[in-house]
């Protein structure tokens, strides 16, 4: 990790945090409807991420989505260090982390939290999630068709044992929220019907290309704020996850009419939609226009109905992000993972 310390002072063109609209969480916390996103992928490093960070905070971003898989959780702490050093009060920051596969076991869940908070420099994280329903193992940069020799599918007494511990961490007033990420509604109609915490959150891809509207509307119903990645359509992602089907959202007819209107990127355009929508989008960039810019878009300028519901039209089931390397069998397909039947796939 680079010696050198992060500053931060608020700029001039910041936007008012109190402008930024929220959620609020069965807890009566509230939680910012943008967050930064700290996902480098192959495009940037982790000082870089971290530099990210202390801009997002400097132009009025004060919700962050950290990841212990990530790798990066030491530095973005430097950076959470410098902007409450320069004035932020913690309590304004909001700061999820997430449990990486290979802490499920009931033993490891508290120990990977606490070396989370250790790592951001933090007495308590805002969210913790589950980041995967599969405790499947897989070594960083692998290829798709990677499998390990231990991986399981969702097993739900298992889960329950994670998600136990998971409870307790918020007991021990260690983690203030917690939720899911990758579910779907045949898990979580489990996860509901057996958690004593309910999950507060669900993160899943979410884009204008990818609406999950039954997953979607399944969540609202039931209290549970969504929270989407990939809300641009993830043009960065890594080149593992992406196949020749793929549609590119910023490319859209309809989504770049609609910026053309409105004199921004059409990525703007998808995070307006978004917030408007009710979901939370976590949108990741390392440039200061684009997250600048990223945040002024759910502040200012919002879509018009027909907007909004022109966009609703352009819904393809695209998924991009479709978890190849977490299925436990060499000769599945990747919608296995994802309980289309509407059950639990277990075989």
């Amino acid at each position: 990790m680079s010696a050198s310390s992060p500053s931060f002072c608020v700029a001039n063109d910041s936007v008012e945090p109190a402008a930024v609209p929220n959620h609020v969480l069965p807890s009566g916390d509230k939680m910012p409807s943008i967050g930064l996103g700290t996902f480098g992928s192959d495009h940037a490093d982790h000082q870089l991420v971290a530099e990210a960070v202390v801009t997002a905070a400097s132009v009025g971003y004060r919700h962050f989505d950290c990841a212990a898989v990530y790798g990066n959780e030491a530095y973005i702490g430097e950076s959470i260090k410098a902007i409450t050093d320069g004035g932020v009060a913690r309590e304004e920051l909001w700061i999820n982390s997430k449990l990486w596969n290979d802490k499920h076991a009931e033993e490891d869940v508290i120990p990977a939290c606490e070396q989370t908070l250790k790592d951001l420099q933090l007495d308590y994280l805002d969210l913790y999630f589950v980041h995967w329903p599969f405790p499947n193992f897989h070594a960083p940069g692998c290829d798709i068709t990677s499998r390990s020799p231990d991986a399981k599918p969702y097993i739900h007494d298992n889960f329950m044992k994670t998600w136990r511990q998971m409870e307790r961490l918020v007991e021990m007033g260690l983690v203030r929220n917690i939720g899911t990420s990758n579910m779907t509604i045949p898990k979580l109609k489990l996860v509901l019907r057996d958690a004593k915490i309910k999950p507060a959150v669900n993160e899943m891809e979410l884009h204008p290309h990818f609406q999950q509207p039954e997953l979607f509307q399944f969540n609202i119903d039931n209290g549970i704020v969504p929270v989407g990645f990939s809300p641009i359509g993830s043009p960065a992602r890594p080149e593992r996850d992406r196949t020749a089907a793929d549609t590119v959202d910023i490319e859209d007819p309809v989504i770049v009419k609609i910026a053309t209107d409105h004199d921004v990127h059409p990525a703007v355009v998808c995070l307006k939609w978004a917030v408007q929508r009710g979901q939370i989008p976590i949108p990741m960039s390392t440039k200061r226009r684009n997250i600048l810019a990223n945040l002024k878009a759910v502040t200012e300028d919002p879509l018009s109905d027909a907007e909004m519901q022109a966009i609703s039209q352009i819904d393809k089931n695209c998924r991009l992000i479709k978890g190849q390397v977490f299925l436990w069998k060499a000769d599945q397909h990747w919608e296995d993972l994802w309980d289309v039947n509407g059950e639990v796939t277990t075989a």
